[in-house]
């Protein structure tokens, strides 16, 4: 059964919405390099997720056996994953400050080995699905019902590793995995449609035998059912989230002629902008 958001809840997830978008600023632009505008298109995806009460986890134990798995694929994106585990918390939100510092476990991509709540080391793009694909498989092989989430890129998506993953996933009748692709419309060198276009994207994942849902990625009611929807199919699912890179600081994207702003920190007087917009 899909449970509905009240107006209390989504309220309250609205305002964590914000709390994280702050974060993304702020840290990227005090570490003077990351990628915010990769970020924050996936907030309310990452929000639903881990504030909807949708994912089982213990901050104070991140090695739970029965937790369910969230893996970032996308993994320059390590800032909005950082601000939820901050918020959630598995660490002060105060050492977001130290992003990509040396010495920090805030490396510019997760880092296992640095940081307890990182599910994989990602960076390499192209490699999550087959990542969360082995959880996956791992939870039936142990007897255990955790769901495994996994987060992609639309431009990531032109990795073949990724269908090669889709395809052994809807072999094997994996339902307990979750994909979520992150359709922002743009890639390190431009507008996906110009770099390789997938579409139809939700035509491709049918084919391969997926449950396939389409929604807009920022209408938090729409992830959180899309969410429940998915971890509930009977075979592997993916929701094509439609979102906007850099959202919540577009006219600040504007003033500064570039919608991508791939790889590229906000700079100080940019940054708050884009705060004042976020308050």
């Amino acid at each position: 059964m899909v449970v509905a958001l009240d107006d209390a809840k989504l309220r309250e997830l609205q305002a964590v919405a914000r709390r994280i978008r702050r974060h993304i600023i702020t840290s990227t632009t005090e570490a003077g390099s990351g990628h915010p505008s990769s970020s924050l298109s996936a907030v309310e995806i990452l929000v639903a997720l881990f504030f909807g009460g949708l994912m089982r986890y213990r901050p104070k134990e991140p090695g739970w056996p029965e937790r369910d798995r969230f893996i970032l694929s996308k993994g320059h994106a390590a800032p909005l994953l950082y601000a939820v585990l901050a918020e959630a918390g598995y660490f002060p939100v105060e050492e977001l400050q130290s992003l990509r510092r040396i010495g920090s476990p805030l490396e510019g991509h997760p880092n296992r080995r640095r940081l307890p709540a990182v599910e994989a080391s990602t960076g390499s793009l192209g490699q999550g699905l087959s990542i969360g694909l082995g959880h996956a498989l791992a939870a039936r092989l142990d007897g255990r019902d955790y769901g495994v989430y996994v987060l992609l890129g639309d431009g990531e998506i032109d990795e073949g590793q990724v269908w090669e993953a889709a395809a052994a996933a809807r072999k094997y009748v994996v339902s307990n995995l979750v994909a979520i692709v992150d359709h922002n419309g743009y890639q390190q060198t431009g507008p996906t449609k110009e770099v390789l276009d997938m579409e139809p994207l939700a035509a491709k994942w049918e084919a391969f035998g997926w449950h396939v849902q389409e929604i807009d990625g920022h209408d938090l009611r729409a992830v959180f059912a899309a969410l429940q929807e998915a971890r509930h199919s009977a075979v592997p699912a993916v929701i094509i989230a439609r979102t906007v890179k850099g959202k919540g600081i577009e006219p600040v994207l504007e003033e500064l002629h570039d919608a991508n702003m791939h790889g590229k920190p906000l700079p100080k007087e940019a940054a708050e902008k884009a705060l004042a917009l976020l308050s």
